[in-house]
């Protein structure tokens, strides 16, 4: 039976007594109706998961004794970064979750100018914790062990405008041909997925002067949340960890809930 795996936001050592986050302690206590004894997974992010057993169980509170750490390397050789426009809705969460599923090391959200949603400064942070707990949880399901890094949103310009050594940076571009065997991305690569409309005429000269080449993934018009799932499997089945022979993953596991 596959354990239930929790993310502790603190540093774990063997030994000691945590309290679990209070949204998975509730999930734990009055859905899965844990008891103490119960053996889960405990990882905080740092590579390593830890053997855990549940010591108490009180209402919606649970405690967790820590056991021995074992490395557990879950992440793709691949280092993929998704610069990602901000549809409107729920979207995001959905992007997000899938995008921490397949392997993805950093997800930068943007605006640009046919962005539907406009986040003032303080809604731009309580997004960023908000798909902060979205990747939290996304890890749990799918195993990883190492979180990937989300951004604050911002402007599209202004993370144009910031350095980045990433050889590979692609955008992509409605008909415009897939990249050809010649391209070398020398082990990691940045995707840029535009938001509803598309990216501006200007702002796909930004990306161009920024070095991102315009791609495409077939002949059809996908939806932004599309897009960006069908970019990331292309990049991890092309250089990432599902290529033929990379390893087994699993097919069909259940999402917690």
């Amino acid at each position: 039976m596959r354990l239930t795996r929790v993310h502790v936001a603190a540093t774990l050592e063997a030994g000691s007594i945590v309290e679990l986050p209070r949204d998975t302690a509730a999930h734990l206590a009055k859905v899965l109706r844990a008891r103490s004894g119960d053996a889960i997974v405990l990882f905080s992010g740092d590579g390593r998961e830890f053997h855990g057993i549940i010591e108490t169980v009180r209402g919606s509170r649970v405690t967790a004794s820590v056991g021995q750490a074992q490395e557990a390397d879950r992440e793709s050789p691949f280092a993929i970064t998704l610069v990602q426009c901000v549809p409107r809705g729920d979207r995001m969460d959905m992007i997000v979750q899938k995008a921490t599923e397949l392997g993805v090391a950093r997800i930068v959200p943007v605006m640009s100018q046919r962005s539907v949603v406009r986040l003032d400064p303080e809604q731009a942070l309580a997004k960023a914790v908000h798909w902060r707990a979205v990747v939290a949880s996304a890890c749990e399901q799918c195993g990883r062990n190492v979180l990937p890094v989300i951004d604050a949103p911002l402007p599209l310009l202004q993370y144009l405008g910031s350095s980045s050594q990433t050889k590979a940076r692609l955008v992509l571009e409605p008909d415009m041909p897939p990249p050809g065997a010649g391209l070398d991305p020398d082990g990691a690569a940045e995707i840029a997925v535009g938001p509803e409309g598309g990216f501006a005429a200007d702002e796909l000269e930004a990306l161009d002067l920024a070095g991102f080449a315009r791609i495409g993934l077939g002949p059809r018009v996908l939806r932004t949340e599309t897009a960006a799932i069908a970019a990331v499997i292309w990049l991890q089945t092309r250089f990432g960890d599902m290529r033929p022979g990379t390893g087994s993953g699993s097919l069909g596991q259940a999402p917690r809930s």
